[in-house]
């Protein structure tokens, strides 16, 4: 497991992508983007520290709908080398862990490339007009789930959802890198 920093970004156009989800559907950007904004998450099935903050993440969807921003966890790890990160395997994480959320499967890894996401979880919080507005973690928690941390993401999205922007602090998101496909 390498541990891998996000990097913070800003100013970054949401990119269209076209998946397939474990529940059969399959989406584009704007099935995600509620009317005041939306945040994508890079998660995996087999992280650490994926699993330390999944139920976290089931009570943050249901939170940021309720002030009409959407969610979506994207799965972009190489399948191949890493066959607790198949497609087959999503649909046993999220029946297991009641994941309330599309979770996509990204088995090209174009999409994280395009987005720059380089570790699990990576979040990209963005407004109503698809722009970059927050690059960060989702909480002070890591590897240990700390349970009253602050809701650093959920507060950023929040104010996002008020003014459309986010003026506070932002703290890279620390996690597994991605595992990327060996070049042929």
């Amino acid at each position: 497991m390498a541990i891998t920093s996000s990097t913070i970004l800003s100013s970054q156009i949401a990119y269209d992508f076209v998946l397939p989800s474990t529940d059969g559907k399959i989406y584009e950007l704007d099935d995600i983007a509620l009317r005041k904004g939306f945040v994508i998450a890079f998660i995996c099935n087999h992280c650490p520290y994926v699993k330390s903050i999944i139920e976290k993440l089931v009570t943050l969807s249901k939170d940021l709908a309720d002030i009409d921003i959407g969610f979506v966890g994207i799965n972009s790890n190489d399948e191949t080398e890493y066959p607790e990160d198949s497609f087959e395997m999503m649909k046993k994480f999220v029946e297991e862990h009641s994941i309330n959320f599309p979770y996509l499967h990204d088995q090209s890894q174009e999409v994280a490339k395009k987005y720059g996401a380089v570790c699990t979880p990576d979040f990209f919080g963005y407004n109503s007009d698809k722009m970059l507005v927050y690059k960060g973690r989702l909480d002070a928690s890591q590897k240990n789930n700390i349970h009253d941390a602050e809701r650093e993401l959920f507060n950023a999205m929040w104010e996002v959802a008020q003014s459309g922007n986010f003026t506070g602090t932002q703290n890279a998101s620390i996690g597994c890198s991605i595992k990327w496909k060996k070049s042929a």
